[in-house]
């Protein structure tokens, strides 16, 4: 049985621009993509992350900025290969997020005490000030996402994602 979506029910901007044009019901058939996870985890994905930009909007923070900052503030000192390790984020795009949050004042890169060849990483007083902001908001939006759901089942449910992202 296909199944069908409305055009308000669409999730991007590029199926907004789509050339396709819904039948006389006002529905676009969408074939086998509400049975595939990756159709639905990319459809929650985007639900979150126009969430998450909603809920931190004044301070200009992508989801993987906040993860970076949150890793930064709970490991001091770490390094930016240790970091980009951590978070699955190559040297070199890492470098580039480093250099962003740093030129805003955010992050303070120094010798590391260990290795004179890498950076140790800390939060500036504006970042932790950022961050005392900032993780009341997300944690607030992500109860908001997942509010139809029991506490057992956002448990089961976090414990799938997990389960699915180390099935790599």
């Amino acid at each position: 049985m296909a199944s069908t979506v409305t055009d308000n029910e669409r999730s991007t901007p590029a199926d907004r621009r789509s050339r396709l044009r819904p039948g006389k019901n006002g529905k676009l058939a969408l074939g086998p993509l509400p049975e595939l996870v990756g159709y639905n985890l990319r459809k929650a994905q985007v639900a979150v992350f126009q969430s998450f930009q909603n809920a931190v909007a004044p301070h200009d923070i992508t989801p993987g900025q906040f993860g970076v900052l949150i890793m930064i503030r709970e490991n001091e000192g770490l390094s930016q290969s240790d970091l980009g390790t951590a978070v699955g984020i190559d040297r070199s795009t890492m470098v580039a997020v480093i250099d962003r949050l740093e030129s805003r004042g955010l992050v303070v890169r120094a010798p590391s005490p260990n290795d004179r060849r890498s950076y140790a990483l800390r939060l500036s007083p504006e970042g932790q000030t950022l961050m005392d902001d900032l993780i009341p908001r997300v944690q607030a939006h992500d109860q908001g996402m997942v509010k139809d759901l029991s506490p057992e089942e956002q448990a089961q449910f976090i414990d799938f994602l997990r389960r699915v992202s180390r099935s790599k």
